[in-house]
């Protein structure tokens, strides 16, 4: 009987640990290597939102009771999405039926905790994922590839696939080609967590879905964070061991607005540990209504950070080889349309169906990975252009996200 073949991942976001996952579950021999020194080092943001598309993955990749884990710790479904004015009047809303965060991942349309879901990923990769490990290149050794890290140290696989994000080495490498654009516009996310004064200036309709404040070009998008269940208790029936971290729930907020409005440069501004993000959002919404004002002002201001809204330029097919990539390393997008997280996981998916199909049948992994590639970019670089024209629409950043969002989520 062959040997398994081994799989190098370099990145350990979303797509790569589902990626990780499904392919342990297909009985292929997986490594994981991340450049950050721990899990939770840089803030990656809050709230999301997955689909069937995203659900389906994770029904696929993870063991039974890990997906168990997942839909028990999503939030409560949305059941409307609401646009107002600076002054909380309402100027548009959608609503929605037919929607769940139950176990059928066909129906499955819930915000999720990024945090809690990424502990969920890592739950049962005890030795699979290595930290502090910085890819800086690979090199082809007959029908292996080496991956080489910043330390000196490498290690060699059949094949490796790039989940390493909108800054991808891989993808660097492997397509050079490939160019990421810049939009223009920064988006300053914060949280600011549920107590009793706080929930008190909660605009009714957000206990009810996803708001957008619209005011001139800039928009602040407000998304209740309620799960379903206590990640801690969850985790200790489903997953004993697993200790979540969960701060409790929480409004996430995400003003959004053009780059040069910000007071200081991409690299600046993380300097000041979000003090300094946050008194922006402050100022920037200072005559607004005073319970949107005192939401933010009452925020966590070191969790506080801002990212940078780009976007990949599609390329045309490729040469397969026993490289590749998925996510943000290869479709990075606008958060516009709610797709990117459900993008990577479906990659991950795809993938790992494409190499056990591939591997049972004593085929060849390149053809596989071909196969992958060309659905990847059909439906990846379709996401990237619908969530560019949605964030690039007249009407301002993610303007038209809300007249949407309702199909999105049926």
């Amino acid at each position: 009987m062959p040997e398994a073949p081994q799989v190098v991942i370099i990145g350990g976001g979303l797509g790569g640990l589902c990626a990780a996952h499904g392919l342990r579950m297909a009985g292929i021999g997986v490594t994981v290597h991340e450049r950050d020194p721990s899990p939770g080092h840089r803030p990656q943001g809050y709230r999301l939102h997955l689909d069937s598309r995203g659900a389906g993955a994770l029904r696929q990749c993870l063991p039974p009771r890990l997906y168990e884990l997942f839909t028990a710790t999503a939030g409560l479904p949305s059941r409307r999405v609401t646009v107002v004015d600076e002054r909380l009047r309402e100027l548009h809303s959608v609503t929605f039926d037919g929607v769940s965060a139950g176990t059928d991942p066909s129906t499955f349309s819930a915000p999720v905790d990024r945090m809690v879901l990424r502990q969920v990923l890592l739950a049962g990769l005890d030795g699979v994922v290595r930290y502090g490990a910085e890819f800086t290149r690979y090199e082809h050794e007959g029908e292996r590839v080496r991956a080489w890290f910043a330390d000196g140290g490498s290690v060699t696989g059949d094949v490796l696939v790039g989940a390493d994000g909108i800054g991808s080495r891989v993808r660097g490498q492997l397509l050079p080609h490939a160019r990421i654009k810049d939009l223009g516009t920064r988006c300053v996310y914060g949280r600011t967590v549920l107590d009793e004064q706080v929930a008190g200036l909660l605009p009714s309709r957000l206990h009810e879905g996803f708001m957008s404040v619209r005011s001139g070009r800039a928009s602040l998008a407000l998304g209740l964070v309620r799960l379903r269940e206590d990640p801690v208790e969850a985790a200790a029936r489903l997953w004993p061991g697993m200790r979540p971290h969960w701060p409790g729930d929480y409004v996430m907020w995400a003003l959004t607005v053009d780059a040069r409005e910000l007071p200081g440069t991409d690299t600046e501004l993380p300097a000041d540990g979000g003090a300094g993000l946050h008194e922006f959002v402050k100022r920037r919404i200072a005559t607004w209504h005073p319970d949107l004002v005192a939401l933010v002002a009452a925020a966590e201001v070191d969790q506080t950070f801002c990212v940078a809204i780009r976007s990949s330029v599609p390329v045309g097919p490729w040469r397969p080889s026993n490289v590749t990539v998925l996510g943000d390393a290869v479709h990075a997008m606008s958060p516009a349309q709610g797709s990117g997280a459900n993008c990577a996981l479906l990659d991950a998916a795809v993938l790992c169906r494409a190499l056990s199909g591939a591997v049972t049948a004593g085929l060849p992994l390149s053809g596989a990975i071909g196969d992958y590639e060309r659905r990847m970019t059909d439906y990846g670089f379709a996401a990237v252009r619908a969530s560019e024209r949605a964030a690039m629409a007249r009407s301002g950043p993610l303007a038209r996200m809300f007249a949407r969002l309702g199909r999105l989520l049926r």
